[in-house]
């Protein structure tokens, strides 16, 4: 009798697990956002993801990806300091002040409205 042996697993570098694959709806109730919207995003390609058959599933670093992508960092303190230093050292007189607040205005025209559609189709008294 021939005995078989066991079909061999491929041995991987790192005998590390699988990173965990979070479904669309965990990583929405993470950020906060509805489960349609991290959908949306990854089928446009906008956010990282992986696709398991036709499922976007996410990683942890997925997750850390799309909140590094979302975040807004403050102004520049220096460009704010540059521009505060700006107005104070010019001088300033009511006259100046007054005609930079105003914008200028352009001409308007008066819009009319279309005559309705239904109206020039059908040529019936109601």
């Amino acid at each position: 009798m021939h005995r078989s042996t066991p079909a061999s697993v491929p041995h991987r570098p790192s005998d590390a697990p699988p990173p965990r694959l979070y479904r669309p709806e965990e990583i929405a109730d993470t950020l906060g956002c509805s489960a349609w919207w991290v959908k949306d995003r990854a089928r446009r390609r906008l956010i990282p993801h992986t696709r398991v058959g036709r499922a976007y599933r996410f990683t942890a670093e997925h997750l850390a990806e799309i909140i590094r992508l979302h975040e807004e960092r403050p102004a520049q303190p220096a460009q704010t300091a540059a521009r505060a230093t700006e107005l104070l050292s010019e001088p300033s007189t009511q006259t100046d002040s007054t005609q930079r607040r105003r914008p200028a205005v352009a001409p308007t025209t008066r819009l009319r409205a279309r005559p309705p559609r239904r109206q020039q189709q059908y040529s019936t008294v109601a």
